[in-house]
């Protein structure tokens, strides 16, 4: 049978995800792997998970396992509204903060519309943008110097424009953070062309040097949709995340999700909850920072030692992920079958740049790897590197 003429236009838009496919073919416990962008697994609050679902069916009896509203149940969203400050109305609850890019891009984009970016950016908004067949482009790195903000090239007829996506915190995948001045200049844009910003803030959490920078909402509460996570901060394996906004485009997003899922898991809420609230997240995440904080220094320290010359890598103060950069005469998508059959996985940095290009960059996480294959990994990476260079 012809499958094929029975799908849907979209579906030429979809995007494999290079990571996923690896994780397809490749058994990662037989080699190092630096490729996901998983959690480690030591940070997963096994211990207060023994006690919690029991404290919840104490707590709430039935009513955690019955199905609840769509905007997530009261308990949870009144946590996190009262976590970020601000009013419950605000705040929808989601199933991942994945789900909730794809949601706010459903209800903002047509076909042939227009999102703007930061590059590098995150593969699996690319991903979910792509999907919806939406016209998507960097944000050029020229100002207009009569405005001093942020200049975007543009053909005619003009665009039309719907949102900015941006991860000010700790970038998947480069590591970096978004100064003031930076995000102030994101917000005079978007004021520019009257259009929302998403600002995806899953690691914003996970900070274990620098200093917090406001976020992009607090400088502009009126047009920003913030996502958050408990992926990162709890346990992926619930599946939940958290949008913040401006209440008009929330409704607009709660009619959506009717049609997606009806409603977040609901006993996954009342856990996050439970957690949030009794105090339990903070004191995880005091241990978190100080897990991450060693990884990454760890990791860079060991970069230092293997990686030849002219390889240079981001230091960030936060997140999951460095971001290398070798010498131009090194591509690291034709390197990557070298480097996986002698037992090292990375993800090639092109992926997630819109033109494909940087062909001599590579994403690093440093928090899932098993800590005794840090180090041969990394020293296997830095063999692989040299001899291309010598060649």
């Amino acid at each position: 049978m012809n499958y094929r003429r029975l799908f849907s236009s979209d579906v030429p838009s979809f995007m494999r995800s290079p990571v996923r496919e690896i994780f397809r073919k490749v058994d990662l416990s037989a080699i190092c792997s630096f490729a996901g962008g998983y959690p480690a697994a030591v940070t997963f609050p096994v211990e207060d998970l023994k006690t919690l679902p029991g404290r919840v069916l104490e707590k709430y009896g039935t009513k955690a396992l019955q199905y609840g509203a769509t905007q997530g149940v009261p308990e949870l969203r009144e946590a996190i509204a009262a976590r970020y400050g601000v009013p419950v109305s605000q705040v929808q609850v989601t199933t991942s903060s994945q789900q909730g890019i794809d949601v706010c891009t459903r209800i903002l984009c047509d076909p042939g519309d227009v999102i703007l970016t930061t590059e590098p950016t995150y593969l699996g908004a690319l991903q979910s943008f792509k999907a919806y067949r939406a016209d998507v482009r960097p944000i050029s790195s020229y100002r207009q110097p009569e405005k001093g903000v942020l200049r975007i090239d543009a053909p005619e007829p003009k665009p039309h424009y719907k949102f900015i996506y941006v991860i000010p915190d700790f970038n998947n995948p480069s590591g970096e953070t978004m100064t003031l001045e930076e995000r102030k200049e994101i917000v005079a844009l978007a004021r520019e062309l009257d259009i929302v910003i998403l600002e995806d803030s899953p690691y914003r959490e996970l900070r274990y040097s620098g200093e917090d920078v406001p976020t992009i909402r607090e400088l502009a509460p009126e047009r920003t949709l913030h996502l958050g996570s408990f992926s990162k901060i709890f346990a992926p394996g619930f599946r939940l995340g958290w949008i913040i906004g401006p209440e008009e485009l929330l409704e607009q997003i709660y009619v959506c999700k009717q049609a997606l899922d009806l409603c977040p898991p609901v006993f996954d809420q009342y856990l996050a909850a439970e957690f949030l609230t009794s105090g339990a997240l903070d004191a995880n995440l005091v241990k978190t920072k100080a897990e991450y904080r060693r990884r990454r220094d760890l990791m860079v320290s060991l970069l230092e030692k293997y990686m030849p010359e002219g390889v240079k890598w981001t230091y960030p103060e936060g997140g999951m992920f460095l971001f290398l950069t070798l010498p131009e005469s090194i591509d690291t998508i034709e390197m990557y079958d070298e480097a996986l059959s002698k037992g090292v996985a990375y993800v090639a940095g092109s992926f997630f740049f819109l033109d494909g290009s940087h062909r001599n960059t590579m994403r690093l996480n440093f928090s899932f790897i098993a800590e005794e294959k840090m180090e041969p990994g990394l020293k296997l990476l830095g063999g692989i590197v040299a001899g291309r260079l010598n060649r």
